[in-house]
């Protein structure tokens, strides 16, 4: 269950895959280049091929900006096909 202030993390088709699941709370990070770096810390690989061309859904706002702050949900995005 989720402390009060963590984020909500949900994960999507192979963001999914590489994470193990589909969703997760964590201690809040202040921005999405945190993110990245503590994913890539926790998933390794298969993650940083995600994150390579992937995208993050930012309370409600699609983002590929590494010092755009997190707040209280994000997604984490593959890459999809065409864009």
């Amino acid at each position: 269950m989720a402390e009060r202030g963590d984020v909500r993390v949900r994960y999507f088709a192979a963001a999914a895959e590489a994470a193990g699941r589909e969703e997760e709370s964590m201690a809040p990070v202040a921005t999405v280049g945190a993110l990245k770096a503590l994913l890539l810390e926790r998933y390794g690989e298969p993650m940083a091929r995600v994150l390579k061309s992937g995208s993050f859904l930012v309370d409600g706002v699609v983002s590929r900006d590494d010092s755009r702050s997190i707040g209280l949900s994000v997604d984490v995005l593959p890459p999809f096909a065409g864009g």
